[in-house]
């Protein structure tokens, strides 16, 4: 926001006081040398003028003095000073040696002529024989008087001193006319000083016009407009200036250009990178957060920026952050939630100015929940195939060397020994087989082979062999009855008969396996509008709602005891599961404890008629 500037703030009423200041101080310099020396003429040449005056009169009085006859004397002197006369002579007197006024041009002081006088001027021009001036003021007019009192020195050589002429002049006249010339100085001086306002501030606007047209370039530039260009006047230093600003003008725009470029470009990687950077300043606080990052950590920007880096990746009790810069290796963080597992890797580069200056920290993270979560599963599984392995293993190893021993002579128990044997090699051999399935699934090579099959009739025929399977003699411990639900439309589905009836064969398995002795199995067949749902039910103990999400994994077994006891190779459901995948359908489970379990097999569905085939 641009500030007013008043005009007493501004350059030009600092250029006008500055003119102004320089112009009274020299005016009161040139005015007072020339007042004073004026002064000083004037009243010399007024006084040099009443000298000559008195000169004149001593030496027209000289002669007289000499001749001894007093009385007449007075009266010759008395007719010379009444004519004499001039520019503010108020008296002029005539004193013998012996202080006695001879004469005196006051016509209301010729009583005082032959009285001696008191005047101490008077005694001292008589004594010393020197000229005594004085000056004063009338207490009566206030006017200067100037007073002079002359030796009258005889000529013939001997230097004696004759008497003095004491000459009282009025001086004011003088004074007046220096005041009369002080006035008309000080008048042109105002002019002066009125037309120096006047011509400093056209000087001013000279200077300031550019540097405000300077100044406006510049704000423009701050709020980023660069199109303005200054005027150059002139081709002196501010001409220079205004050419420089216009330059740099052009050179900022640029700048400017490409440095939204780069930031645009920087966004746009940081937007579109699949790993989290967080940049800070050199104290650790945020500065710059990219969404991945934010995505990562579950964290806004407002709630990143400005905090530091130890408290956003929630280190700041274990680290500091010399702590931080100082480790070298790369660090793990978790953030996983409860319904979301989340594992970062984070890497540290310090950025450093060419002189070693720390100015800041770039973190980048990574993702590497899946890695770990495959990483977890892959050691699992070794985990669990190695122990699924070892327990068959285990057991007929147990049994041949109990044959080896001598129990094969034995009719009775050694059938039973090789039965057991024959049992644990097929089940390895299933496991195997099941092993080999879900890898070429996991490596893409199994191969659907897909027609149009009548849905109905595909589950139909699965029920009716474990129907057969139920009813036969070695299944008669548990007592069971399977109760079709399906719609009495016929459905037609692309799918690989074999590995459908391979998943269905899997789930009723496990229904059968944990199904009551008197429980029902149901079975559903329903159309949705892009699908067809499969379901089977049980009767069973169900399954714990803590391990729903975990019945597709591979050898996951909700009671590992039991269904390892029942045959099973914890691979089932797993196999099941990316076969549906396979076929770009869907399967979930639902379950209460003690009441059941339903599995789910949603599959792409287009209805069509059947007269669409002829």
């Amino acid at each position: 926001m641009k500030k007013k500037i008043t005009f007493f703030q501004s350059i030009d009423f600092k250029i006008i006081f500055v003119f102004i200041i320089l112009l009274l101080v020299a005016l009161e310099l040139i005015g007072t040398y020339f007042v004073r020396q004026l002064e000083t003429q004037l009243v010399t040449n007024f006084q040099e003028e009443k000298r000559l005056q008195v000169g004149f009169l001593e030496n027209t009085i000289q002669p007289i003095l000499i001749d001894d006859e007093t009385t007449e004397d007075s009266e010759e002197i008395g007719n010379l000073i009444k004519d004499f006369s001039g520019n503010g002579v108020l008296e002029v007197q005539v004193i013998d040696d012996q202080h006695y006024l001879l004469g005196t041009s006051d016509s209301t002081q010729q009583n005082s002529v032959g009285s001696k006088t008191n005047d101490n001027d008077v005694h001292q021009a008589l004594l010393l024989g020197n000229t005594v001036t004085s000056q004063y003021k009338d207490q009566t007019t206030n006017d200067r008087i100037w007073k002079l009192v002359s030796p009258i020195i005889s000529g013939d050589g001997s230097n004696e001193i004759l008497g003095v002429v004491a000459l009282t002049t009025n001086i004011e006249s003088v004074y007046q006319q220096i005041s009369e010339i002080t006035v008309i100085f000080l008048n042109s001086s105002l002019i002066a000083v009125a037309l120096t306002v006047i011509l400093s501030l056209f000087i001013s606007r000279a200077i300031t016009k550019p540097i405000t047209e300077m100044t406006q370039q510049t704000i423009q530039m701050a709020d980023g407009d660069y199109s303005g260009q200054v005027k150059v006047y002139s081709k002196d230093e501010l001409g220079i200036l205004s050419m420089a600003i216009n330059d740099l003008s052009t050179k900022v725009e640029e700048a400017q250009e490409t440095t939204e470029s780069e930031r645009r470009r920087l966004n746009s990687v940081l937007t579109h990178m699949t790993d989290g950077v967080i940049a800070t300043d050199r104290r650790g606080i945020i500065v710059i957060i990219n969404d991945k990052a934010m995505e990562m950590l579950n964290i806004s920007q407002e709630m990143a920026l400005g905090v530091s880096i130890l408290k956003v990746l929630k280190i700041d009790q274990e680290y500091t952050l010399r702590k931080l810069l100082e480790n070298e290796d790369e660090m793990q963080f978790d953030f996983s939630t409860d319904e979301v597992p989340v594992t970062l890797r984070g890497e540290f580069t310090l950025i450093q100015r060419e002189t070693g200056f720390i100015s800041g920290i770039v973190c980048v993270l990574h993702d590497v929940t899946k890695q770990e979560k495959i990483e977890n599963e892959r050691k699992e599984f070794v985990s669990n195939v190695s122990h699924e392995l070892r327990t068959p293993l285990t057991s007929m190893r147990s049994y041949l060397e109990a044959l080896l021993d001598g129990a094969w002579k034995d009719p009775e128990i050694a059938p039973q020994f090789l039965q057991v044997t024959q049992e644990e090699t097929d089940r390895m051999i299933r496991m195997i087989k099941d092993l080999l399935d879900l890898s070429r699934m996991d490596s893409g090579r199994a191969v659907l082979d897909l027609e149009y099959l009548n849905v109905n009739e595909l589950f139909d025929h699965v029920i009716k062999r474990f129907e057969m399977m139920i009813q036969s003699s070695d299944k008669q411990s548990k007592a069971f009855s399977i109760k079709r639900e399906f719609t009495e439309r016929q459905l037609w589905v692309e799918v690989d008969a074999d590995k459908m009836i391979q998943v269905l064969d899997n789930i009723m398995n496990n229904a059968i396996k944990y199904s009551p002795d008197g429980g029902t199995i149901k079975c559903g067949l329903v159309e949705t509008n892009d699908s067809v749902v499969l379901s089977i039910s049980d009767e069973g103990l169900g399954i714990p709602k803590r391990d729903l999400t975990n019945v597709f994994d591979r050898f996951f077994r909700v009671d590992k005891a039991r269904a390892r006891s029942m045959g099973g190779t914890g691979l089932g459901l797993a196999i099941s599961k990316e076969v549906v995948q396979q076929h770009k359908g869907k399967i979930w489970v639902e379950s209460t404890e003690g009441k059941g379990t339903t599995f789910y097999i949603s599959l792409p569905y287009l209805p069509y008629e059947e007269d669409d085939w002829e």
